[in-house]
């Protein structure tokens, strides 16, 4: 199974430990395979082995991507046992392939750390960060559609070679937890299973570096400093916070005289309609109540600090400007990443249930943790709850044409 679905890895966590850091981040050679019978041995080989001891002084295209070792990588556990089972080379290059996948998202997230890192960032780097999440979100798309792949094996071919895998599972991708943890995933929201953390199913330099990835600090981390650092709130001329509350509070009143009126004739269905409509007018004002929401903070409701969350609120409100249309870019480029994640483990919770039906995996757990998993093992919900607060857009504080003038392209 994929790698959060607890089912399987290809990885030999028993194998000693090389180098574990290609120094982008990325974990690299996790394995040595010199003991491993040779691929072709299962007759999936290359029929090109050996062809890269042949290079030349002119670079060849076989020898710059190294496919003598990825394309003989691939080495059948059942093979191994002299039972080869057809189905196994497929699931290894299945997962294999995420792997990769996964490792090119670590390169786009360590380059987009770094640069959100700076105690400054210069707003010609933002282009480049939209541009590195974006193509995170479309590695994330071709992750999903791999499954579609996957589910080509049947349950009962996938237990002609299950129990060659056992103790190995794919809950121990290091790589993914990696990425997991820079996104901004925080250990004390995930889920345990039977009562142990996911470090503790990790061969002991891998939880190391796990470890590190959780005590540095993650995208979420840098895009709230990014957030809080925003100029156009709080200005001579204009309050962001004051005028959006008046707005909001007027609207609301309209609202609930609306409500009232449209219903006098059916005091049970005013009374339910208002009591709505009430519970709704609470979780909006819970914005305008700074101390409230840092308490909510400290006892994590929420996670984006106030400053953080209001300047969300603004980018999205007043998207339209030109100085704010990268910034809604980013900020939707890393709601759309989150969702990912959520599809992602909510395809492998399917695929989970139809594969092993209620058995659990190799890593104790089954399809209701991952169902779990996709509904708690997010980030971003703090941006995602930005739609709480929109108002509409002709209802919208009319900006100064002073800060218009900042938000703004001015030619000289």
């Amino acid at each position: 199974m994929p790698p959060d679905e607890n089912e399987t890895s290809t990885v030999d966590f028993a194998a000693p430990a090389h180098d574990l850091s290609t120094g982008d981040g990325c974990v690299a050679s996790l394995r040595d395979v010199s003991s491993e019978p040779a691929a072709e041995e299962y007759g999936g080989g290359c029929p090109m082995a050996g062809a890269e001891n042949g290079a030349t002084d002119t670079l060849y295209y076989w020898d710059y991507l190294h496919l003598d070792s990825l394309l003989n990588a691939q080495m059948p556990k059942s093979a191994a046992a002299g039972d080869p089972k057809h189905d196994e080379f497929f699931f290894i290059a299945m997962h294999q392939t995420c792997e990769l996948w996964f490792k090119q998202i670590l390169v786009e997230l360590d380059s987009v750390n770094e640069i959100m890192s700076q105690e400054v960032v210069a707003d010609r780097d933002m282009g480049t960060v939209l541009s590195r999440l974006q193509r995170i979100n479309q590695i994330q798309r071709l992750l999903i559609a791999q499954i579609d792949v996957l589910e080509t094996l049947s349950p009962l071919d996938f237990l002609d070679f299950r129990s060659f895998l056992v103790p190995a599972s794919g809950f121990q991708s290091v790589q993914f937890r990696l990425i997991e943890n820079k996104f901004g995933l925080l250990s004390k929201d995930r889920l345990k299973v039977e009562g142990q953390c996911y470090v503790e199913t990790l061969r002991d330099d891998h939880a190391d570096l796990v470890d590190e990835s959780e005590q540095a600090p993650s995208l979420f981390d840098h895009v709230e400093r990014w957030l809080a650092r925003t100029p156009f709130l709080s200005t001579e001329s204009f309050d962001f916070v004051a005028r959006y509350r008046d707005v909001a509070k007027a609207i609301h009143t309209i609202e609930r005289a609306e409500i009232t009126g449209h219903t006098a004739q059916n005091p049970t269905s005013r009374d339910k309609q208002l009591r709505a409509f009430e519970s709704s007018v609470r979780k909006f004002d819970a914005v305008f109540d700074e101390a409230r929401w840092q308490q909510d903070v400290q006892e994590g409701r929420r996670r984006l600090s106030y400053d953080a969350f209001m300047a969300a609120l603004f980018i999205n409100l007043y998207r339209d400007e030109p100085v704010l249309q990268l910034p809604s870019r980013i900020l939707t480029a890393l709601i759309e990443i989150d969702e990912s994640f959520t599809i992602w483990r909510q395809r492998h919770a399917l695929m989970a249930h139809r594969m092993l039906g209620r058995q659990s995996g190799t890593a104790g757990s089954g399809h209701g943790y991952l169902e779990e998993t996709a509904k708690r093992h997010k980030a971003y919900k703090d941006l995602f709850d930005v739609s709480t607060y929109l108002l509409p857009s002709s209802a919208l504080p009319t900006l100064p044409d002073s800060l218009l003038g900042e938000l703004g392209y001015r030619r000289g």
